[in-house]
């Protein structure tokens, strides 16, 4: 039963996809629409017992339905973590294990995974890059390692959250640079050479400054072991990644088929990640939740704007601007609670982190959008996603 209810998004996503061969695109907006007109009525009723199930359909109808429009789809995936994380808050008892084994203690394989597939997709090549623009790399990695802690820190103080949330924000601002940057400095019609490189070097600084950053700004919320939090990220992040650039030279291509299902396992990885910390920190987010959404979203839009002011006040090129924004906003919310985790502090260290990434997924696919259509010169274009 509890294995049953904890992957039922997955099958009824699968159910929806394989309707959708068969049914107009109009189906699935009507659907979504009486979805959530049925959940706003059972929760009126308190009939909570129903509710979460009604509000995870309608959001898979949403994201099934915006998979046809190319302006649209970029949000699809986002929303479909939205439909998991409305299940666990509803029934959170069934997305914390299942018999035995907790699903907690899957978190940290999957972000290794997901570093070895970032390692897999580098070589020498991209290190080359780093040499050819130094300026807008050095500018890139400092706006981020500098800007987003701030910001962290002055809203954990304006907002007076408990210290173990108020810590999880902060810690949002000193992980490194988010994989979906990249994903959308390429849409933003941005310097995508120049947003792996920042990419690469705040996550292969992160066992040093993450720590350091940590002890220094939230060391009065929560004790910081600074040794113990180098070698935890250095097994997250720095192992996998190396592992996975040996594999590139060594292995890639000879397995297509694992290739392929890199990008797919990343996927399921986040998700789960996101569903056990919303589960597991549920009563927290009952007593904090909207406020925290709230400071998380001027956390993302703060370090967009600031980034990308940065960068046009040194003189950057526009395309530059816009990936810096996008590097300093998009933050490795994964790693953030994979360090949540190894402290024991899951369920309210981790709980900024669960909710910044899919804000900045949400923000990120809109900000790409827009820019998309916008040339580096600043006039209209109108080309498709």
């Amino acid at each position: 039963m509890t294995a049953a209810i904890a992957f039922a998004p997955i099958i009824y996503f699968s159910l929806y996809r394989s309707m959708a061969k068969r049914l107009p695109i109009s189906y699935f907006y009507y659907s979504a629409l009486l979805l959530i007109l049925a959940f706003s009525y059972t929760t009126l009723a308190h009939e909570n017992q129903i509710s979460g199930w009604l509000m995870m359909g309608s959001l898979i109808s949403l994201a099934i339905a915006f998979r046809s429009s190319m302006r649209l789809r970029g949000f699809s995936y986002t929303i479909l973590i939205l439909a998991a994380a409305s299940v666990a808050m509803y029934y959170p008892q069934y997305f914390l294990h299942i018999g035995s084994l907790k699903f907690s203690r899957l978190i940290l394989p999957f972000l290794q995974i997901i570093m070895f597939g970032m390692g897999t997709e580098l070589s020498i090549k991209d290190f080359k890059e780093i040499l050819r623009m130094p300026r807008g790399i050095f500018v890139g990695v400092i706006c981020h390692y500098t800007i987003m802690p701030t910001i962290g820190f002055i809203l954990a103080n304006i907002f007076k959250f408990p210290n173990e949330i108020a810590a999880g924000i902060i810690l949002v601002g000193c992980s490194p640079s988010g994989l979906a940057s990249n994903v959308m400095s390429y849409l933003a019609k941005a310097n995508l050479a120049l947003s792996i490189s920042i990419t690469t070097i705040s996550t292969l600084l992160a066992p040093l400054l993450t720590p350091l950053l940590m002890k220094l700004i939230a060391g009065q919320l929560v004790t910081i072991h600074f040794w113990t939090m180098f070698w935890d990220i250095t097994k997250i992040v720095i192992i996998p990644i190396a592992a996975g650039l040996l594999f590139h030279y060594v292995v890639r291509g000879r397995l297509q088929w694992l290739d392929k299902a890199m990008p797919l396992i990343s996927m399921i990885g986040i998700g789960l990640i996101i569903v056990v910390i919303t589960a597991a920190g549920r009563d927290s987010l009952m007593k904090v939740g909207l406020l925290l959404i709230v400071a998380i979203f001027i956390q993302n839009i703060a370090g967009y704007a600031l980034g990308y002011c940065s960068a046009h006040l040194l003189r950057l090129p526009e395309k530059d601007c816009r990936t810096i924004a996008l590097e300093v906003g998009m933050q490795n919310a994964g790693l953030a609670s994979g360090i949540a985790l190894t402290m024991g502090k899951l369920a309210t260290i981790g709980l900024a982190p669960a909710i910044f990434g899919p804000v900045m997924n949400i923000s990120g696919s809109s900000l790409a959008t827009w820019w998309h259509g916008k040339s580096s010169n600043g006039k209209r274009e109108f080309t498709p996603l």
